[in-house]
């Protein structure tokens, strides 16, 4: 049996978050419900992946991190610096500020959308 899980994010601002998805973090836009505006539903593609944006009210606040396996943290959030992300100063989560080795055995950095939502890029 065939299955695929597609996360859904929430958003505040569908316009800032596919700006940002597609932007900086590399996704495809795919189709955008309305078209323009607030509350909208998205899908966006990377990799033969896909991921959902919402920014209708029944779902906003609260927060998601979803988790991303790459093949390589360092050549991936160097690929993110150069699209123009800016990684925050954030010396309480050295995560956020470029690739970290956890003790459990994985290479991380986590990059947080203009809604709160974090993206956990892992290397295993």
């Amino acid at each position: 049996m065939w299955m695929t899980l597609i996360p859904t994010m929430n958003v505040h601002d569908m316009a800032e978050a596919v700006a940002f998805y597609t932007g900086i973090l590399d996704f495809e836009p795919g189709w955008t419900n309305p078209p323009e505006g607030d509350p909208a539903y998205a899908s966006l593609f990377r990799n033969g992946h896909e991921l959902h944006l919402s920014s209708y009210s029944g779902r906003a606040g609260h927060r998601q991190t979803v988790v991303v396996l790459i093949d390589d943290a360092d050549a991936q959030f160097a690929a993110f610096r150069a699209r123009g992300f800016v990684p925050p100063d954030r010396p309480e989560s050295p995560v956020h500020t470029g690739p970290v080795d956890q003790s459990w055995g994985t290479r991380e950095f986590y990059i947080d959308d203009p809604s709160g939502n974090t993206l956990c890029f892992m290397q295993r």
